[in-house]
């Protein structure tokens, strides 16, 4: 059973490729953050393996143990996966020396199953090095491997490496298949269900990791009550927010990117507001909220903050220093007609 849900194009593709015995050596799954690329690599990886009939049956022990991510031959090579933790290069951008090691591995033959399966997450943040490394390995692919390289910006990879992957795009679904899907799959309350349908943009894997753990939840809320913060406070205040920002992108680049979705998911919001569009919201829990705060900005103000945050996003994905990208984001936040005078803090 294909634990993906929806996607039916890229699971006809693979099904066909696997009946057929005529599976790529290297495949690219391009799609958002959490829209299902892991766990359609893992099913792949799955399907080469199981020894059931119907592959991946899920059921056999090569799908539980890859289910379980104790499989000896299913490797997951990410940002930091090597385990350095010093100072470098290797902490924003996946190096030489991770591809080094999973060419070794490529070329010993299957421990406990009939296929390896090295699967990129996060393929885009491959140094020049290990892409380099890298695309020596697809030139010559290797008999009972599979690379399968997830992104969710293929821009950023080099066009020799892409060529040489068959490309499975996998789109958002759509909301009423994301709250169905978390109620009858999952078992999640018929409100919860709705909010998170609306929350994830189309993302499952979102949507299933919120409806399991809470916090996630709570982060957004904290995120949006910064990001409120923000438009009522000084220059001083918001360049001390970007210093913590800056801080967490140098650590972990995913979580600066999830709070400018937030932030964007908030002003689109907004401008739904503006124009009589509420039923179309995403954050259908501050409906009052987003009613109350719309009518502090103008259309074009909240348009053009828009432009600036998918700006900043742009060019932090394009590996911009992040404390100026950011600074420039809070320097536009526009002003509210709430404040009278001079934006806080300022003289």
């Amino acid at each position: 059973m294909w634990d993906v849900v929806g996607q039916e194009r890229a699971l006809s593709l693979l099904q066909r490729s696997l009946v057929a015995g005529s599976l790529s050596h290297a495949y690219l799954l391009v799609g958002p953050a959490h829209v299902g690329k892991m766990t359609l690599a893992l099913d792949l990886a799955k399907a080469v393996n199981c020894e059931g009939a119907e592959p991946p049956c899920g059921e056999c022990t090569s799908c539980q143990r890859i289910a379980d991510g104790k499989h000896a031959d299913i490797q997951v090579i990410e940002l930091g996966s090597n385990g350095d933790s010093a100072e470098s290069e290797s902490r924003v951008k996946i190096s030489v020396e991770q591809i080094e090691q999973m060419q070794h591995s490529a070329f010993l033959p299957p421990f406990e199953g009939r296929c390896k399966v090295f699967i990129l997450d996060g393929a885009e943040l491959l140094s020049i090095g290990a892409a380099n490394r890298l695309l020596k390995t697809l030139e010559e692919p290797v008999g009972g491997v599979v690379f399968i390289l997830l992104t969710v910006n293929e821009k950023l990879l080099p066009a020799t490496i892409i060529s040489r992957c068959q490309r499975i795009e996998l789109a958002p679904l759509g909301t009423a298949d994301v709250e169905a899907a978390l109620t009858n799959r999952w078992g999640v309350e018929p409100d919860k269900a709705k909010l998170l349908s609306r929350l994830a943009n189309g993302c499952m894997g979102w949507a299933v990791s919120a409806a399991r753990d809470e916090q996630m939840l709570q982060q957004r809320a904290d995120t949006l009550d910064k990001l409120l913060d923000m438009t009522e406070t000084g220059y001083e205040q918001r360049f001390q927010y970007v210093a913590e920002l800056s801080g967490r992108f140098n650590q972990n680049r995913r979580t600066v990117q999830e709070i400018l979705r937030v932030w964007l998911d908030w002003w689109h919001d907004l401008l739904l507001v503006k124009i009589g569009c509420n039923d179309a919201i995403i954050n259908i829990d501050r409906s009052n909220q987003l009613i109350g705060t719309a009518g502090s900005y103008t259309i074009a103000q909240i348009r053009e903050f828009i432009d600036n945050i998918l700006a900043a996003r742009d060019q932090l994905q394009h590996n911009a220093n992040p404390q100026l990208a950011l600074e420039v984001l809070m320097l536009s936040i526009p002003e509210s007609s709430k404040i009278r005078g001079p934006v806080p803090g300022m003289r």
